[in-house]
Formats: structure tokens, sequence, C-alpha cells
């Protein structure tokens, strides 16, 4: 039973409510800042009426305690008012603002354009301007659902990091697998070769022929050696990459056609680096039948290696269709290919061979549409 459409389902409900969750509490949360906006500016329009009571009241009237007790209690926002004589007085600000004018007129305009000011009237005439800004808790409330916004997003990223991880975990799983049980159903069939080998030669067949038989069967064991070796941690021995590369290089050469030109520029000196010679040489084969794939069988494949101190390049070069520059990562993952008939295996294990065994790194240095791509690998020296 397939339970992946399942889990699919489930997948998409809980991103689903995560979203909807989210999107409710920003929702409250910004009518819970709307709210409290208009709330701060109510208090503020009473605090202007009791100013504006207070001071067109006789000097001998009973004042109470109303106007004094909501002026009191205006204390957490802070704001600048100007009489209708333009006197200026202001409440609930810094230190050092209070007596300096400059700044309130420049704090003037900033309260103007946080909030609209409030104008008290008495007799159908302006008599007091307030100029308010937000309060502490306003300020506060302003940047909770960005501070929100951010921790969705971290949570999210989380969330797709994990999935993405584990997606290339199963996908690394499933390569290695295949790539292991290949090499198990390649042994039995080359066994019984090896076996057949040995029989003919105590008959009369041609010794050439069963040379030649030999030496496919020997490449056959280093095909099966490097497909087992997928999936786990090879050994890496100190060896000259110089002719490692001239091996892999020369063994294409030699079974490709006559159409396919190799220009060949090696260091003659040798240069020494911990590889794995099996998927090594896997690695620069893969490379350059790709080239020739991409030059249709026709056209010319560029082998330089170069080194400085720390580090060998190794560009191999084709003069195929090129590949657009979009595709130069997506190439590299499992599953991806160009190719009508292909698996997209090549690359994905060529970029782990390099990266994971080698802790090298392998990119597509160049490409250009008609002109050809080139590779780069890069190695560490021993």
């Amino acid at each position: 039973m397939n339970f992946t459409p399942n889990k699919n389902i489930y997948r998409w409900i809980m991103i689903s409510a995560a979203v909807i969750i989210t999107s409710l509490i920003l929702w409250n949360t910004y009518n819970f800042f709307q709210q409290l906006k208009e709330n701060e500016r109510r208090n503020i329009k009473e605090f202007g009426i009791a100013a504006t009571d207070l001071q067109n009241q006789p000097l001998n009237a009973n004042l109470g305690d109303l106007g004094i007790t909501v002026m009191g209690n205006t204390t957490s926002v802070p704001m600048i008012v100007v009489n209708y004589k333009g006197e200026i007085s202001s409440r609930n600000l810094p230190e050092g603002i209070e007596s300096d004018t400059t700044k309130l007129k420049k704090l003037i305009e900033v309260y103007k354009k946080e909030n609209e000011p409030i104008v008290t009237l008495f007799e159908e005439q302006p008599f007091i301007t307030i100029y308010y800004g937000n309060s502490d808790l306003i300020t506060k409330t302003k940047y909770y659902p960005m501070a929100l916004v951010i921790i969705m997003l971290l949570f999210f990223s989380v969330i797709w990091f994990f999935y993405r991880s584990n997606k290339a975990g199963e996908q690394n799983k499933l390569w290695a697998g295949m790539a292991k049980e290949s090499a198990h159903q390649i042994g039995t069939p080359l066994s019984s070769l090896v076996g057949w080998t040995t029989i003919l030669r105590d008959t009369d067949v041609d010794p050439s022929y069963i040379v030649e038989m030999e030496k496919d069967i020997n490449r056959l064991k280093m095909i099966t050696d490097r497909f087992s070796k997928i999936g786990s941690i090879p050994k890496l021995t100190e060896l000259d990459v110089v002719q490692q590369t001239r091996q892999a290089v020369d063994y294409i050469a030699n079974r490709s056609s006559k159409l396919i030109i190799f220009e060949i520029d090696l260091p003659d000196q040798p240069i020494q680096v911990k590889l794995n010679e099996p998927l090594f040489e896997w690695v620069i084969e893969n490379l350059i039948k790709n080239g020739i794939d991409a030059m249709r069988g026709k056209g010319t494949i560029s082998v330089y290696l170069k080194a400085d101190v720390y580090n060998v390049f190794i560009h191999i070069k084709d003069t195929g269709k090129g590949i657009p520059k979009n595709q130069w990562n997506q190439i590299f993952k499992p599953g991806f290919t160009t190719k009508k008939r292909g698996w997209g295996l090549g690359l994905s294990l060529a970029k782990r061979i390099i990266k994971d065994y080698h802790n090298g790194k392998i990119r597509v240095m160049e490409s250009k549409k008609d002109q050809g791509t080139t590779f780069e690998i890069t190695l560490n020296k021993a």
C-alpha cells in the first residue's frame, strides 16, 4: 500500500493550519493595535476638553475633581499643547526637550506624521491644539506583528530545511541502494564469465580473443567496484592526480569515435592528491561522456589540469550545445536530466564523489549556447 498521497495531504493540512493560525494572530494583533490607538486618541480628546474647560472657568468657580482627574490620568502619551496665543506646553516628554523650543517645534512635525492633531474649540474658535505621539505601549505593540512574522518565517525555514534534508537523504539512500544492487546483479554473471575464460584457455580458441575478454571482465570488475562504493565511505590513497586523470582520459579516448578530438594539457611533474582511484576516474569518464553526448558524437574535448599551493584544478571542456545558466546548479540534483533517455544520476553521483568523499568541489565554470561547457573540479593537495 502506498501512503505517499496521504503523507502529502497531511503535510498540506499542517501547512494550511499554520498559515491560518498565523493569519488569525496577525489579524487580531492588528485589531488590538487599532483599538489601542483609538482609545489613546479618545483619551487625548478628553484631555483637551478638560483642559479647555478648566482654563475657561471663572477663578472663583467650583471646578470639581473630574477635569483634574482626566488630565492627571493622561500620563503615558507624549504630547505638545499649543494654545490660541501660540504658547507651547508639553507632557510626558523625555528630559531636556520640554524646555527647548526648537526641539519642541521639530517634534511637532514628527507628531503630525504619526497622528492627526486634536483641536478643541471654545465659542467656535480653536482654543488649544494637541500634537501627540505614540505611547511606549503602542510602539511596542506596533513591532509585535513584525517580530511574529520573523519568528514564523524562521519556523517555516526550519521545516523547509528539515524537509529538504530528509528528502535529500531519502534520495541518497535510493541512489546508493540502486548502485549496490547493480553491483550485486553484475557480480553473478561476472563470476560466471571468469569461469568461462578459464575453460576457454584449455580449448583451441585464439588466445587473443581471451585476452580481450579478460580486458572487458576487468572493466566490469572495476565498474562493480565503483557501484559497491556508493553509499559507503571509500578509502582514499595518496596518488598522482596527473597520472590518474591521464588514465581516465586515455581510456575514453581509445574507445571514442575518430570524430572526437581530445586536447590534453597535463603537467609533466606528479601532483599528489588523496584519491579513491576507481571513483575519481569514474567522475572524469562521466564528464567526458556527457560532453561527447552534448556534442552528438562530433567535436573537441579539452582536459586541462593546473595547481596552486593548496589546490588542484581540473577543467573538462566540450564544444557541445551548452547548458542554460538557470540549470547550472540543477544538473547536479538527483533525477534532473536534459537527455531524453537519461536518469539524472551521473552528475549527481559525480558531485557526491567529489564533494562528500574527496572534500572537493565540482561546478559549471562556463557554458555558452552552441559553444560548449566547461566543468571545473577542485581538489585539495595531499
